[in-house]
């Protein structure tokens, strides 16, 4: 099982982002120590551009694949760096992992088991892709242009909370593929997909400089 965590040097919301520090640590090593806390990841990549990134990831002791330019800017996906990674390892090592481990360095909060509890879910329900979630509690609508509409239910015919079907939100914090997936279909969901479903608490992601003081301070009251 190979982690990959993506870590580019640019950012538009928050400069340096990935090597902010949140609680006494850039916010980078959280994701690589929750790898290591992950007893069947067997390896670590971070995947930059930066060097002062790539300093700090093997500072926290996982290796470095070094991200072209051109899939280094604001417009590239996470994907094209993922696809990098692999590619690289086949044609340098020969190495091609059975189960890659996506995980963004943005999503510092973690369970200590989530990974793994995600990874055993994942082979349990013999899926193809995973992506964590956290659940939605309400009644959701959208807004398109002019448009309002009760999303998830008929607003017209409410139901009691409780008796509404369950839905879900991304949350980034963890996906899992194979990698014939991702190579294939360029995309980190394909096949057949599983839901890991995470407390929303522990969801947060940093894309705004006040989410580093939230997840600061969320940090603190799980230490």
């Amino acid at each position: 099982v190979l982690a990959i965590i993506p870590a580019r040097g640019g950012s538009k919301g928050i400069h340096r982002k990935n090597i902010c520090q949140i609680a006494g640590k850039p916010l980078l090593a959280y994701s690589i120590e929750h790898a290591q806390q992950t007893p069947a990841i067997s390896r670590i990549i971070v995947s930059t551009d930066d060097p002062e990134i790539a300093d700090i990831a093997k500072q926290y002791g996982a290796e470095v694949v070094w991200r072209p330019e051109v899939i280094s800017n604001d417009t590239a996906s996470s994907e094209s760096a993922l696809i990098h990674v692999l590619q690289h390892l086949q044609q340098n090592e020969d190495y091609q992992p059975d189960v890659v481990v996506f995980l963004q360095a943005t999503s510092p909060i973690r369970q200590p088991d989530d990974i793994q509890n995600a990874l055993e879910q994942f082979e349990a329900e013999q899926a193809d892709s995973l992506l964590s979630v956290s659940p939605i509690h309400g009644f959701v609508w959208r807004k398109t242009g002019d448009q309002i509409s009760s999303f998830s239910y008929d607003y017209r015919h409410r139901q009691r909370r409780q008796d509404a079907p369950q839905d879900f939100i991304e949350n980034g914090s963890i996906y899992i593929f194979k990698p014939e997936i991702l190579l294939e279909q360029k995309n980190r969901l394909g096949g057949k997909i599983s839901l890991y479903v995470m407390n929303p608490l522990d969801s947060f992601q940093v894309d705004e400089p006040t989410d580093l003081t939230l997840i600061e301070k969320l940090l603190e009251l799980r230490s």
